[in-house]
Formats: C-alpha cells, structure tokens, sequence
C-alpha cells in the first residue's frame, strides 16, 4: 500500500491515538511490531497516519495493549470506516493554507462546539462584511481576491450551526463585542447577526463583562470540540503563527475547566441579548 503523502487531520488523530494506546501499556514500537508480526517501520508509518490500518487490527492492536476502553476503541473504529474522506474544504486544497482546512475538518465531525473570543466575533458567527474587514486588517496587506476568497470559506463553514445540526455555546468578551471591523455601519450589522444567531435553539452565546470577577483566562481565542468520546475531544487556538492544536488529555482538561469558569462569569443568555442590543444601539447612533 502507498504511503499517504498528507493526511487528514482525523487519519493523524487515528494515528496519535493508537500511539498513545501503546505507550500507555508500556510497549515499544518494536515491541508491538514482533507482536503484529510486521516490521518496526510499519507501527512508525501507522502511528503517523501515513498508512491505514482495518478494523480488525485496530481491535489486535487494541487488545495487545490491554485496552478496554470500547466506546473509544468504536469511536476509532469509525474513523476507520469512514468514508466521507474528501470534504468540501477539499475544494479549497492549494489555494488556502492547511489551517484554514484543517478547521473545517474538524468542526464537520465534532458533536459539539464551545468558543471563547477576546478579540473578535468567533468566525462562525460572523457576517460576510465583517470577516471581510477582519481579513483586509491582515498585516501585509492581501489582496483583494484573497480576501473575498477567505470570507467565502469562512461563511461556507457556518452550514454546520445554521443547520441546527450541532450544539454551539460562544462566550464572547466585552472587548471582542466592541472591537469594530469596518466601520461602524458593519459592526452594527454584525451585532444584529449575533443577536438573531442566540435565538437559534442549538446557539447559546454569552457575554463576559470588562467588569467580570477575574477568572485565569487564556492568552488565545479558542475553541473546544466535542469527539464521540471524551478521550477524542480537541482544542484549536489561534496564535501569531497559525493555528494551535490539542488533543493531549491534560491540555483538553485544561481547556474544559477553564470553560467552566468563563461560564460561570458569563451573563445569561437573555442577559447577553440584551447587552449586545445596546451596543448595536450606540454603534447605529453613530451613523445614523
């Protein structure tokens, strides 16, 4: 079989798993590999998700490290089986970086989303105007074409909770609510889009005031996926360099927790509603 010259986020996720697997029974590679009967090299290449592997030696490999854990030896399992390898973020291979890519995969298969933004609306929430004006804020400049082409895949990407087919809860700083991108006219809009977007039975979105009790917040915008299983849940983080992944289960129990504080500081639905109905009063104000 050839060797996958780039996997897809999930094959590596597969491969990280069963990694992770065999370390936690205190094998070595070459140590599964005699029990596999192939060679070392082998374990290394599906480890990394250069090659695939069958359900059935998933469930050898599963029970030569010992593993019991069966929702998520399912979970891996339908990786495996999984047939919808080319999603519509394919379209968009060699013209948008891996970044770009790898978001829309992972949020097309999580059962679950949560986000917090300090310094703008989370990109599933946002209007074309707006991300239009935050990608023309790109330092260097992108030129036009390149900015259009950047809001359309953004936009393409919010099927999935327009759809009201997964659960998404946005926390959303005070700082990010004020933030203006283009003007005052589309960051109006913007709020407005934010309101009608909470009345949507699978959005819940929530606000964190300037004036909030101080809660250790992270130095990123993130956002948490829900996997099958806990054990398959990841984080996403934005940084200066790109995108930030996590899958290591200290990091996603950090990022749970510090989910749970930010909503405890967070006002209520209704609350945030509201709040952010009266600074789209103040924006239109401005330009009225």
């Amino acid at each position: 079989m050839a060797l996958r010259s780039n996997p897809t986020l999930r094959q590596l996720r597969l491969g990280a798993e069963l990694r992770r697997m065999r370390e936690q029974a205190g094998l070595g590679g070459s140590q599964l590999a005699r029990a596999l009967g192939i060679n070392p090299a082998h374990v290394t290449q599906m480890e990394s998700g250069k090659t695939g592997i069958s359900v059935e030696r998933l469930r050898t490999i599963a029970a030569l490290c010992m593993c019991v854990n069966e929702p998520l030896i399912e979970a891996l399992a339908e990786i495996i089986t999984d047939r919808d390898k080319g999603g519509w973020w394919e379209e968009y291979r060699g013209r948008l970086s891996q970044d770009f890519l790898e978001v829309a995969e992972i949020e097309r298969h999580a059962r679950g989303l949560s986000a917090y933004t300090m310094a703008f609306i989370h990109g599933l929430l946002q209007t074309n105007g707006y991300a239009s004006a935050v990608f023309a804020r790109s330092y260097p400049p992108l030129p036009g074409h390149e900015v259009d082409l950047r809001a359309s895949f953004r936009l393409r990407r919010q099927h999935i909770i327009r759809s009201e087919a997964t659960p998404f809860t946005a926390y959303i700083h005070e700082a990010a609510l004020r933030m203006q991108f283009g003007g005052a006219k589309i960051h109006a809009e913007q709020l407005g889009a934010l309101v009608d977007a909470s009345e949507q039975p699978n959005i819940s979105i929530r606000v964190v005031l300037f004036d909030a009790d101080t809660i250790p917040l992270p130095n990123e915008n993130f956002t948490y996926f829900e996997g099958p299983v806990q054990e398959l849940d990841t984080v996403q983080a934005d940084s200066g360099v790109g995108n930030l992944i996590f899958d290591a289960p200290a990091n996603t129990a950090r990022f749970r927790s510090l989910i749970t504080r930010i909503g405890s500081a967070a006002l209520s639905e209704q609350e945030s509603r509201e709040f952010i109905r009266s600074i789209k009063k103040d924006m239109e104000s401005k330009y009225a």
